[in-house]
Order: C-alpha cells, then sequence, then structure tokens
C-alpha cells in the first residue's frame, strides 16, 4: 500500500496558485483511476484506490503547506504506512517549467511543505517534483508561488499534470526512470515532418505555373472574351 500526498493550500484563492501543483496533481491521479470520493481525514482529504494492481491512498493536508507533516505523519501511522511507501508531489522552484524528476531524500530546498514532513518523518521518503521556474529573485519567491498560473503557462501545465497520471504506475512498480522518461515522452513538442528528399526534389523540378497573357482580363470579363482577344490578334 502506497500513501501518495499532494501539497498546497487548502481555500478557492489559492487553488490555481504555482504552490498548489501538487494538488492539482492528486486531484488528477484521483479522476483518471476512477478512486473512491474524497473523505475528511487525517487533517485532510483523503481518496482510495488501485493503480496497477498496488493499493493506493492519496492525501492532501488541508494544514496549510507549512504544517503538511501533521496530517502525513496521522496518515502513516494510522495506515501502517513504512515512510519508504510515501510519495510526495510538490513545486519545484529548480526545475524548468514543465520537467518532473524524483528522488529519493535529501533536504527540502527551502520548500515548506517538505520542512514540515521532514520534522515528523525522516527524510527517507519519494519526491515528485514538479517544476515551475523560478522568478529570478529569492526575493520575489513567495509572491511567485502564491501567485495563480498565467494562462500562457497551460501549455505546458496541463500536458504534465496529465502525463503524471499516465505513467504513474511505473513508479509504484519502481521503475523511476521508465516513470520519468514516459512523462518526458507524452510532453514532448510535437516533431515537424521532413519532407522526404524524393518529395523535396519534385517540388524544386516542378515548372512554374505559366503567366497570363499580357492581354488577358484581370478582373471582371470571361475566359471565351480573353481566347476570343488572342484569336483575334493573331488574325491580325
Amino acid at each position: 500500500m502506497f500513501l501518495v500526498v499532494g501539497l498546497g493550500n487548502p481555500g478557492g484563492e489559492y487553488a490555481r496558485n504555482r504552490h498548489n501543483i501538487g494538488f492539482m496533481a492528486a486531484d488528477e491521479l484521483v479522476r483518471r483511476h476512477s478512486f473512491g470520493p474524497w473523505r475528511s481525514k487525517f487533517q485532510g482529504e483523503l481518496a482510495e484506490g488501485n493503480i496497477g494492481g498496488d493499493k493506493v491512498l492519496v492525501l492532501k493536508p488541508m494544514t496549510y503547506m507549512n504544517l503538511s507533516g501533521q496530517s502525513v505523519a496521522a496518515a502513516a501511522r494510522f495506515l501502517k504506512v513504512p515512510v519508504e511507501d510515501v510519495v510526495v508531489i510538490h513545486d519545484e522552484l529548480d526545475l524548468a517549467p514543465g520537467r518532473l524528476r524524483v528522488k529519493r531524500g535529501g533536504g527540502a530546498g527551502g520548500h515548506n511543505g517538505l520542512k514540515s514532513i521532514d520534522q515528523y518523518l525522516g527524510q527517507n521518503y519519494r519526491r515528485i517534483r514538479l517544476g515551475i521556474g523560478h522568478p529570478g529573485d529569492k526575493d520575489r519567491v513567495s509572491g511567485y508561488v502564491l501567485h495563480d498560473f498565467a494562462k500562457t503557462e497551460q501549455v505546458w501545465l496541463d500536458p504534465l499534470i496529465d502525463a503524471f497520471a499516465d505513467a504513474f504506475a511505473l513508479l509504484l512498480k519502481g521503475d523511476e526512470a521508465g516513470f520519468m522518461n514516459r512523462v518526458s515522452v507524452l510532453t514532448a513538442p510535437p516533431k515537424q515532418k521532413k519532407e522526404k528528399p524524393a518529395e523535396a526534389a519534385a517540388k524544386s523540378a516542378a515548372p512554374a505555373s505559366a503567366p497570363l497573357p499580357p492581354s488577358a482580363p484581370v478582373s471582371g470579363g470571361s475566359l471565351a472574351d480573353a481566347l476570343r482577344a488572342a484569336l483575334a490578334r493573331k488574325k491580325d
């Protein structure tokens, strides 16, 4: 059994924030794999389902980001899920927008949700880092993560969330590299079709369209009128 945790802040005003991409991914995972309804448990929202034959519980802590560890620890302890089987989904400033990486352990990197979980569980859980990019100045980070995604960012955000949910079974089977590669393939922009050499050569060899005779009318008249005029010139 796995405990999958999406990090974010509760409330409609935060729903589309960059900091809430973990909630967005959790919602899509539950929807895509037809989980049961969300229930209020462990200071959060919990949904239960099955992915690739594995029982999965998805948790969204409702404690606000900096107290996420309280909810996660309560669920893991009650459900007897070892820390090695806890997967946390969170926003990552140090990854380019639309990129995804998986790691186990390591520091929190300034992320308050991870800091809180570390205090309760230690660091030996898996993290799925969803790249949101960096504003370029550390003083702008707080406003950046607590701001809604721009409309222009939907071009990479929606495909990333879809690919994450589509490939998630690979992660549960322990194939982290396969999971990351699958997401990369699904989110790659479509390649432009290259012309075959024979097609390119045929295009370059094709004769140009013959120009209209100088006396042909540019507008108005008819083709029959143009032909009669041409025949009259020949007779002259």
